[in-house]
């Protein structure tokens, strides 16, 4: 795993606030990350990404997807346009 991913988790494990689906959420968008050799700014569709994680509903996956970003861990900018992939950028 790539040291800016390392540092994003250890700077997230001590953060009561998030639960196991906010970090099958980071993991699999870190996973998508390590594919694309792209550690800050990384492409992302929400199909992928809710199979990654194993989110199965469109609420929970949203639910998640906010919460990461209310609470400054990524900024999400959505496509859409179905040609071009969202973009999350990690923040912490």
């Amino acid at each position: 795993m790539k040291r800016e991913f390392k540092n994003h988790l250890s700077k997230l494990e001590k953060d009561a606030r998030l639960n196991v689906w906010h970090f099958a959420l980071l993991t699999a968008i870190m996973l998508l990350g390590t594919k694309q050799k792209q550690y800050k700014v990384i492409n992302v569709s929400r199909k992928r990404l809710m199979a990654l994680s194993h989110i199965k509903t469109l609420p929970s996956y949203h639910k998640y997807l906010k919460e990461l970003q209310e609470l400054g861990i990524i900024k999400y900018t959505p496509s859409y346009h179905p040609g071009y992939k969202s973009e999350v950028e990690f923040l912490v």
